[in-house]
């Protein structure tokens, strides 16, 4: 009598994740807090053809990795079983690298596979490194300082149920960090419609939730203005977005209150010409720990340059420029100040 062989039912990619995947993320101290599963971050690109629009796949990643809420360390890929743990790396550090981070890593259930963007090197593992072992490696290969640690750590504002996409992320981590290792020209390009308004306002929430100030003075929150051209810009983040700050918003209009944390002015509301005063100079010329200045390429520039001469008296603080619009030569812009000033501490550095 012929007697059959069993037949082993492969493992899909969902059974390989599920039975050894995430023990092993659990065993090497990842908690669900630290997981998000089958993380989409994009909706796809929009395609035209023709009439028709279609829209391409979705981006998902199977584990992203958060060393803490707001701070995502790493991605990882997982395949069969029955396939190479590294089949999944290149897609890994693609994700990886869209998001802005430095962990890659491919795995089949058994093998792990992983790439390390602040060394170059590819390893293969048996176990994750733990997320207090990727924490150390990436403070280690980035250079950053242990004293801004937990300021750069500190979690966003998500009472209002909206929390930021992957590239919001991305911005404000990033811009943050800059700030806190002291540098005092920081310049953003986020295309229209990316929600530059939201980064703004996350960057100066976590700066003044953490009493961060340009001085170091302890238990000081910080004075910030947000500069932009028109009222519209203004007004609106104000009163929306801004709204978390309460009663330390105020809008620089006639008269130069000083009691405040949270200030908003368009140039020619506080700029010195023929028709204006010059509210500005009303202010000290360090009273601000940071100027964000909003649509920073616009047409202020033209106006005999008086958006300059705010920036430059208030030179002692820190000055964050958003924008959507690349540099133009045939105009002087605040961008292209801000570039500038950039340049020169990189190269003094």
């Amino acid at each position: 009598m012929i007697q059959e062989a069993a037949v082993i039912p492969l493992l899909t990619e969902a059974d390989t994740c599920r039975k050894y995947v995430l023990p092993k993320l659990y065993a090497s101290g990842w908690s669900d807090d630290h997981i998000n599963e089958q993380r989409t971050f994009t909706d796809g690109r929009i395609v035209v053809a023709g009439t028709r629009t279609i829209r391409r796949k979705q981006k998902r990643a199977d584990y992203l990795l958060r060393y803490r809420p707001d701070f995502a360390i790493a991605i990882v890929e997982a395949k069969a079983d029955f396939k190479n743990p590294a089949d999944g790396l290149g897609q890994a550090m693609e994700y990886a690298q869209i998001l802005g981070l430095k962990f890659a890593y491919s795995t089949n259930g058994h093998g792990i596979v992983e790439h390390d963007f602040t060394t170059g090197l590819e390893s293969t593992l048996e176990t994750f490194p733990s997320p207090d072992e990727l924490w150390q490696r990436l403070k280690h290969g980035e250079n950053i300082p242990s004293q801004i640690v937990e300021r750069l750590l500190t979690p966003y504002y998500h009472l209002s149920g909206k929390s930021p996409r992957y590239y919001q992320e991305i911005a404000i981590n990033s811009a943050i960090r800059a700030i806190l290792q002291g540098q005092k020209r920081v310049l953003l390009t986020l295309a229209t419609g990316t929600g530059k308004t939201v980064v703004a306002f996350q960057i100066c929430y976590k700066l003044w939730n953490t009493k961060w100030n340009r001085t170091g003075d302890l238990g000081r929150r910080p004075r910030m203005l947000y500069l932009a051209d028109r009222n519209i810009l203004v007004d609106d983040p104000k009163d929306k977005t801004f709204a978390p700050f309460g009663d330390a918003r105020h809008k620089i209009e006639g008269e130069a209150i000083k009691s405040r944390e949270m200030y908003f002015a368009t140039y020619q509301a506080i700029a010195k010409d023929e028709h204006r005063p010059g509210l500005y100079r009303d202010y000290p010329r360090d009273f601000f720990d940071l100027i964000v200045v909003d649509e920073c390429h616009r047409g202020s520039a033209a106006d005999d340059s008086n958006w300059k001469d705010i920036l430059k008296y208030f030179e002692p603080a820190f000055q964050l420029g958003m924008t959507a619009t690349p540099k133009r030569e045939d105009i002087g812009t605040a961008q292209e100040y801000l570039q500038a000033a950039i340049k020169k501490n990189q190269t003094k550095a």
